[in-house]
């Protein structure tokens, strides 16, 4: 299938045929597949523990747990994504292929390290810090979004493949 951008001019590929091999030969493109829906089971799990702390006032060390947790895993996949931009662009972040997911990844890694510099700090009120970490998390699932995109994208622009006759 061609994809083809909104203004009629050529379509952008997200990868060069050399980048694409080197992003299918390294193991961080497997490492990056395992960590994104862990992350994002983890943040689910956190999102339910905050909404539960903001509803009834119950779970605040439950709530705080999950979301340092939930920053690990932030953190982690965000120094692995740079070894994967490394690996297959040539550069450990801002690749052009991934600039804007990688700019509103910043916002969200700022979010989630106030989080932690109120906590550490006892800089904000509890109910303070659960709306930080709310604010982290839509800005989490807003750059998830992108990063989807971004894979459907690289999917519908990859090589046909083509079936050899039995």
């Amino acid at each position: 299938m061609q994809v083809t951008s909104s203004n009629g001019r050529a379509p952008v590929r997200l990868y060069t045929e050399a980048e694409r091999q080197r992003r299918d030969a390294t193991v961080w493109t497997l490492v990056q597949g395992i960590l994104a829906p862990v992350q994002f089971l983890v943040f689910l799990v956190s999102l339910a523990l905050v909404i539960r702390y903001l509803w009834s006032g119950d779970g605040y060390m439950a709530a705080t747990v999950s979301i340092l947790v939930k920053t690990g895993f932030l953190y982690l996949i965000m120094v692995t994504g740079a070894i994967w931009e490394k690996v297959v662009f040539g550069q450990w972040l801002f690749a052009p292929s991934f600039f804007w997911e990688d700019v509103f990844s910043f916002g969200v890694i700022a979010l989630h390290t106030l989080y932690i510099y109120g906590l550490l700090a006892s800089a904000f009120p509890p109910k303070t810090l659960m709306f930080i970490a709310l604010a982290a998390y839509a800005a989490y699932v807003i750059n998830a979004a992108q990063f989807l995109w971004k894979l459907r994208m690289a999917r519908l622009q990859a090589p046909e493949q083509v079936e050899m006759p039995a």
